[in-house]
């Protein structure tokens, strides 16, 4: 077995045609091809997948139950495999208490490294808090003390606080004390004292009285003194002058303020997490945001008065005896509301009465439906703080749903999203508390980290610490991501993002002899990051590692040791090797389509014109969400539009929380909360707004792209209309397998059964009544040129298209699914088994069929992500077909080749994160060639020429 290749002999999963091939170990390979074309199926269901069940094979029964996915890649034998792991797209967490920090385990260090040399912090501005051992008490003391000074050592037991303290005192007498200082008087506890329990007290125990001299028998007395003291006074011990009248001072052997006495708990690693109750925000429980009711969608259009159902809400009950609605009415009443004036031109104060209620107790006369009459002299709910009440209060699931609809998760106004109590927040390294240095970008935290002021104590301790936190912050820097900061909830996090998060990992773990699987890494990033990119890859392959990376991006093919071409097709197409080889033999090989881009011989072209547009254009004022500058933007319609800038720069919130929801919003009249701008002018330029996102096109294994695009609807059709159907009485819905009738009751259409294996991961087997094939025998002896139903669903869009050739309705809609690129997907194909791309042209499809009312804006963010060149080809002339339909099309994207074909370019930047948010720069590609700052531009000039 050679030591130095990984050998694959025959491999067969999914569209894969027995495959064979040798691929050298501990080099960076690139598996490259057409969507669909099968580099996934051999990259990550077979090489990775047997690594994984090698090493899991490896382990007990015991082990094996926690870990899924175990079953055998359909392949003869894979030899020289080392253990493998897999860096995909994939979602990082879920979970809204994980952030950029705990997925990274940076957090984690931090906590320790504030808890260990942070200094605290008075919350009330009394500067900074120091705790004492007993023994520097002592010293403290005899510093401060002349000789022969008489002296007092009081514990403190209430400080500012109401009460009679009758017992306390009582008690105190009975264990020997003799003397009290009360408001600045010392008593004696044999006297009568009397305090108001209204009133607030300051009151200290005479632990001692002490005449100073300096010698080891007053300072032994004095600790001793101490010691009693802090037995009742929480760690806090006063020094009193009676004579001198000297200050007195407060010291502490807690953190505790001299001045208000703000104690902090022993500072732990707990003690700054938000996950612990002893660090976390008491308001938002650690979240940092609390699901409440939103102003923006009780009130959607302000544009409206309250009757004319202004408040969604009380839409449906104006001028009805609702009682909610007479409350309403003697709110507006007593705040001089005119129900018919528009919600925008009442005061702040009235809009405040409406939504959180009255100031003061109201006179309230109710009548019931039935007559009767309630009276009463309370505060008034607003309809904010109705809804909240409603929402928590109701036992009714569809009550709460109802309710659901006017509620947001906004901003803690407790912590301000820091997530942690202000005890947390008063520890501090360099004036930053934890969450100060978790709002910095990763950039700025190394800078922070790398010139951070310790004492020489405080670097002895925080050494090892510091430095395994500059190396995580590094390892993020250099995968790209210098732009995202640690407090980035990580549910935020694109697909890119997260894999580019657990590269940094491993690279941190430092391990070898491993082979990394990864998908598409450069997704999302901008050309001028992808060299940080690439020698990350790098770095990992000299660490004596495999790199097998499913990639199109051109530089890294031409920095990868060997590069492996999937095709020559897509689908039933594909599956076959190519090529195999390095960069410099692909090149020369003309049967490799990748090889043909990457020489020259195949590109594409650089549009001779740009379109002049309509003449018509959207401008978007203000525009301050997450890290946009206040900016203002043109956008041109009946174009081809794309945002440019490096990661981070606010392309995403420019496109989806401005633009589409801003336009949504005012078109729709729907409860949208959108992104913070002033004004976005134009709007009757546009009648509809789709973003096309790449979400699933369903959310179950049900739905496919027969179902999502509606020819499943046209063939069912023309199967109930077949003869054999009609002399059965068959109607359309017999073929459905998603209601009783046709499908096969055994597995419920789904095709297949699950089995729970226990302690091995489930299974997944045909279903041994129908097959796979999800419906009843009796269903499927219905044909139609001799194919079943079950026959159709299995067809790929391209076989499909052919065998309905002479059914215009179905052969159109197919034939859309084909100009996307996705001929080689299964009409019956579960969405949940589609990438991104995949479900973002699939939806796409379904608009090349609609009419053009020339008013339509599209949206897509990023719509090359997964595609070969040849494929971006492609979706360019299906951009451009929607654009010359009278439509306007506006992308965010990094790959040059579908920016240089853009008719309109608006480059934010110029850097990432709070270094962005700015309009670099916008006109044709030729124009922001020319610019000297954009970093679009410096790429930009080379695909121009």
């Amino acid at each position: 077995m050679a030591k130095d290749k990984i050998i694959i002999k025959g491999a067969r999963e999914n569209n894969l045609k027995n495959v064979n091939l040798e691929i050298p170990k501990e080099k960076l390979i690139v598996f490259t091809g057409l969507s669909g074309s099968g580099k996934s199926s051999l990259a990550f269901n077979t090489i990775y997948a047997e690594g994984r069940r090698r090493y899991i094979e490896s382990l007990s029964a015991y082990a094996r139950q926690f870990l899924g996915g175990n079953e055998k890649p359909d392949v003869d034998s894979i030899e020289g495999l080392s253990p493998s792991i897999s860096i995909d797209q994939k979602t990082t967490s879920h979970n809204p208490r994980s952030t950029v920090g705990t997925v990274t385990e940076i957090y984690d260090y931090l906590r320790l490294l504030y808890a260990r040399v942070g200094t605290p912090f008075c919350i009330n501005g009394h500067g900074i808090i120091n705790a004492s051992s007993i023994k520097e008490i002592v010293l403290n003391i005899a510093n401060d003390t002349d000789e022969e000074e008489q002296i007092y050592i009081l514990a403190p037991i209430a400080r500012q606080q109401k009460g009679t303290y009758k017992d306390k005192l009582e008690k105190l007498q009975t264990e020997g004390f003799i003397r009290v200082k009360i408001n600045g008087e010392i008593l004696l506890l044999n006297e009568e004292i009397e305090l108001d329990k209204n009133k607030k007290h300051d009151i200290d125990i005479v632990v001692d009285r002490l005449i100073y001299k300096n010698n080891d028998e007053i300072r032994s007395r004095i600790y001793s003194a101490i010691e009693v003291g802090l037995k009742y006074s929480s760690g806090l011990i006063k020094t009193f002058y009676p004579q001198s009248k000297k200050e007195e001072k407060l010291f502490s052997t807690n953190y505790s303020c001299s001045v208000c006495g703000f104690t902090i708990p022993e500072m732990e690693p707990r003690l700054l997490s938000f996950n612990a109750p002893l660090g976390a925000c008491g308001d938002c429980s650690g979240l940092g945001v609390k699901l409440e009711a939103d102003p923006e969608l009780i009130i959607p259009d302000k544009n409206m008065s309250i009757n004319q159902g202004g408040i969604v809400y009380f839409k449906n009950l104006v001028g009805s005896d609702n009682l909610e609605w007479q409350k309403l009415r003697t709110l507006c009443d007593y705040y001089y509301i005119d129900l018919d004036l528009a919600i925008k031109d009442l005061t702040p104060k009235q809009i405040k009465a409406i939504l959180w209620g009255s100031d003061e107790p109201i006179e309230l006369k109710l009548i019931s439906a039935n007559g009767r009459k309630y009276e009463s002299y309370d505060y008034l709910e607003g309809i904010a703080t109705l809804l909240n009440r409603r929402y928590f209060e109701t036992s009714s699931e569809e009550a709460r749903k109802y309710y659901a609809k006017f509620m947001a998760s906004n901003t803690c106004a407790s912590c301000k999203g820091a997530r942690l109590n202000p005890t947390a927040l008063s520890i501090k390294i360099n004036n930053a508390s934890i969450f100060d240095f978790t709002q910095m970008s990763i950039a700025e935290e190394l800078d922070f980290l790398l010139n951070v002021t310790l004492t020489s104590a405080q670097e002895k301790i925080a050494n090892l610490v510091l430095k395994e936190i500059i190396s995580r912050v590094s390892f993020l820097n250099e995968v790209g991501l210098n732009y995202l900061n640690l407090s980035r909830n990580a549910t935020t996090l694109s697909g890119g993002e997260a894999q580019r998060i657990r590269l940094a990992k491993q690279i941190g773990s430092q391990l070898s002899g491993i082979l990394y699987v990864l998908d598409e890494p450069s997704i999302g990033l901008h050309q001028r990051d992808n060299d940080k990119l690439i020698g990350t890859l790098k770095h990992l392959r000299d660490l004596g590692n495999t790199l097998i990376v499913v990639e199109h991006d051109e530089d890294t093919m031409k920095e990868s040791d060997w590069i492996v071409d999937v095709g020559p097709g897509a689908g039933e197409h594909g599956g076959k090797i190519v090529f195999s080889g390095t960069y410099e033999q692909i090149i020369k090989d003309k049967n490799s389509i990748t090889g043909r881009y990457l020489s020259g011989l195949e590109k594409i072209d650089v549009p001779k014109k740009r379109r002049g547009g309509n003449g018509k254009k959207l401008e978007i004022v203000g525009a301050t969400e997450n890290n946009l500058k206040n900016i203002n933007v043109t956008v041109p319609l009946g174009k081809f539009v794309t945002i440019t800038g490096v990661s981070g720069s606010g392309k995403s919130t420019l496109l989806e929380d401005i633009i589409y929801k801003g336009i949504h919003k005012s078109l729709s009249k729907e409860q949208v909360i959108a992104g913070k701008y002033k004004e976005i002018k134009g709007l009757e330029n546009i009648d509809k707004v789709i973003y096309i996102s790449q979400e699933p096109i369903g959310k179950t294994p049900r739905s496919n792209p027969a179902t999502y695009t509606g020819v499943f609807d046209d063939i069912r059709d023309l199967y109930a209309e077949s003869p054999e159907a009609k002399i059965r009485g068959y109607k359309k819905g017999r073929f459905s397998f998603n209601v009783i009738g046709g499908r096969c009751e055994h597995c419920q259409g789904d095709g297949i059964i699950t089995i729970s294996m226990q302690f091995m991961p489930s299974v997944e087997v045909l279903c041994e009544i129908c097959e796979g094939r999800r419906y009843n025998d009796e269903t499927l002896q219905v044909k139609f040129k001799g194919k079943n139903i079950s026959d159709v669903l299995n067809m790929t869009i391209e076989e499909a298209s052919h065998f309905f050739e002479n059914i215009p309705q179905i052969k159109t809609k197919l034939d859309a699914i084909l100009e996307v690129g996705l001929g080689y997907i299964r009409l019956g194909q579960s969405a949940t088994t589609l990438s991104g791309g995949e479900a973002q042209r699939v939806k796409l499809s379904t608009y090349l069929l609609k009419k053009a009312t020339g008013k339509t804006l599209f949206l897509l963010d990023e719509p090359t992500t997964g595609l070969h060149i040849d494929d971006v080809k492609r979706l360019i002339m299906v951009l451009n077909r929607l654009v010359d339909l009278g439509n306007s099309v506006i992308t965010i994207e990094h790959n040059l080749d579908f920016i240089k074909v853009s008719d309109y370019i608006i480059d934010l930047g110029p850097e990432g994160g709070s270094g962005g948010g700015k309009v670099v720069v916008a006109g044709t590609p030729e124009q922001i060639a020319l610019n000297e700052i954009s970093y679009t531009a410096k790429y930009l000039r080379e695909y121009l020429k």
